[in-house]
């Protein structure tokens, strides 16, 4: 990793994992293969801060450690890349146990649960799954006919004109994002907090 760091893939442990490296990671990893019109890549990094924001958005009230949650819940493909399900279902249990083992060490190192509790899973994955429904429409030539029917319909009440950020703007905006919710979370103190010049 570009922090220094030298993460084990068959045996992550959370001490190898820096927030740092996430970001950078996830602001070049691109969604959709970058098959997306506009002149930057929807990134990763851009696409888990709208998930956190519609997850917010679905349950007003939500605790900054599930905020968190929702916000890492892309961070292993920091390491492994952005692969569409069919592909991640081609590959088997043992890609499933890779990922997984992954996430674990990641929640881990952000004092998250290790296993998410299934109703926040289920949230997330419906936020996720609201995102995609915009990215796909918007950016990936999906008509909203064929965008319904794939991901279902967005939360009532929210809307999204998505604007795909430079990679350095996606990484920047990914760190603050984090910052602002781990210190919510207790993570960080208030007084150690990174903010931007």
């Amino acid at each position: 990793m570009l922090s220094g760091r030298r993460l084990d893939l068959l045996d992550p442990s959370p001490f190898d994992i820096e927030i740092e490296d996430i970001a950078h990671g996830l602001a070049r990893v691109a969604r959709w293969n970058g098959q997306t019109i506009g002149e930057h890549a929807f990134s990763v990094a851009q696409h888990s801060l709208v998930v956190e924001e519609i997850a917010a958005h679905i349950r007003p009230g939500l605790e900054p450690k599930w905020r968190l949650a929702a916000l890492l819940h892309d961070a292993s493909e920091y390491v492994i890349g952005d692969m569409i399900s069919p592909f991640k279902s081609a590959l088997g249990s043992g890609y499933k146990d890779f990922e997984a083992r992954l996430e674990t060490a990641i929640h881990v190192r952000f004092q998250l649960p290790p296993k998410t509790p299934q109703t926040i899973k289920t949230l997330i994955k419906k936020a996720d799954r609201a995102c995609a429904y915009f990215e796909a429409t918007q950016l990936a030539g999906f008509e909203h006919k064929e965008s319904l029917q794939i991901f279902g319909a967005p939360p009532p009440g929210y809307d999204l004109i998505i604007d795909p950020l430079p990679p350095a703007l996606a990484q920047q905006r990914y760190l603050e994002r984090y910052h602002v919710l781990a210190e919510a979370v207790g993570i960080i103190p208030a007084a150690d907090a990174w903010h931007t010049e």
